[in-house]
């Protein structure tokens, strides 16, 4: 979660990370850094860096993911001039660059075996050599190396040295999903909405109806802090509104009723029909858990209010655009909003 270089959440389990990074940044060994995507590995890899005695040496990132594979050793080591087609001067790696610093690797898991033998040897013996040439380099770089991949498991099934894990892992930092961190979903859509606030030059903080934010306290968010940032940022500026709570939010961005279809299999004489496409999921933040269900009536009342709130708060409270939308008239609407209580402003 890289917010400017702050840590935001109050939960147990984001605490007890921080405070580990915080500890194992004194100590001068490799450090593990695991983590889905979104929940801040880049952060903590800069706080490693940054409460160490390396702090004001370099802070070097190398994402492993983003080279292909001929050009990552290249990368990580460098090169003389002319040691392969289009080295035409020589060039240090990244860890020259990190001398007396931090090297940071991203998705580390990426890395081929070759690039993996290469660095096992520079982690162990604090030398690299370029490609080309013939003698090594010292160089005294502290690793710090992140991935979202089981580790153990790769180097079990012969993808990952087993002898390079080893060695990486004095230290293994392993960050919580966004989903299991209690109260820091509302803490941090309250920061990210306020700062897009301030942004657009609102003048007062509206905050979320009641019904946005229990949708977003029961999304499962995959894609963690940065997931959460996106989606709160567009409800703010979407509503454009500091007059009154912030009464919709859309998860999916690219959710539209002109959003492009996969073509379908051309269909020949002869060929069965293709399976229809399942339908669209109800409205609202989550499918019901239809095994929980003990009460029908009660059940079918909170998806229907779960529903009207959606469309009010999509349509800005306008009730003849949302009657339209959901197919009922005028009065119909009236009717399920006075039944369920849904007064405006009332969220």
């Amino acid at each position: 979660m890289k917010l400017e270089t702050q840590f935001i959440g109050q939960s147990g389990a984001f605490l007890d990370a921080v405070e580990r990074t915080s500890r194992a940044a004194a100590m001068n060994r490799p450090v593990l850094v695991i983590g889905e995507r979104g929940t801040g590995k880049e952060l903590i890899a800069e706080r490693l860096h940054r409460l160490s005695s390396r702090w004001d040496e370099p802070l070097v990132t190398m994402n492993c993911a983003a080279l292909p594979e001929t050009l990552i050793e290249a990368e990580l080591f460098g090169h003389e001039a002319g040691a392969f087609t289009g080295a035409t001067r020589a060039r240090a790696g990244r860890f020259e660059e990190a001398d007396r610093g931090t090297l940071f690797l991203d998705e580390l898991g990426t890395l081929s075996l070759g690039a993996q033998e290469r660095l096992l040897r520079a982690v162990e013996y604090g030398e690299v050599t370029r490609i080309g040439a013939s003698r090594p380099i010292r160089v005294d770089v502290r690793i710090v190396a992140a991935t979202n991949e089981d580790l153990p498991a790769l180097a079990a099934a012969g993808r990952f040295r087993a002898d390079l894990l080893d060695r990486l892992s004095f230290e293994v930092i392993t960050l919580p999903p966004l989903r299991v961190r209690e109260g820091d979903i509302g803490v941090l859509a309250e920061y990210f909405g306020r700062r897009m606030a301030a942004e657009l030059g609102w003048e007062r903080w509206p905050g979320f109806a009641a019904h946005v934010m229990d949708a977003l306290e029961d999304y499962p968010w995959p894609g963690n802090v940065r997931e959460l940032r996106n989606v709160v940022e567009r409800a703010v500026y979407r509503w454009a509104d500091d007059e009154g709570p912030i009464a919709h939010v859309q998860f999916d961005p690219f959710d539209s009723p002109w959003r492009p279809r996969s073509a379908e299999p051309r269909r020949t004489a002869g060929t069965a029909q293709p399976e229809q496409p399942a339908p669209p999921p109800p409205l609202g933040s989550a499918a019901i858990n239809l095994d929980a269900v003990d009460d029908l009536r009660a059940a079918v009342d909170a998806h229907e209010r779960a529903i009207l709130q959606h469309a009010l708060g999509k349509h800005r409270w306008n009730q003849r655009q949302t009657a339209r939308a959901l197919g009922l008239t005028y009065d119909q609407l009236r009717h399920c909003i006075r039944k369920h209580g849904l007064m405006e402003g009332q969220d």
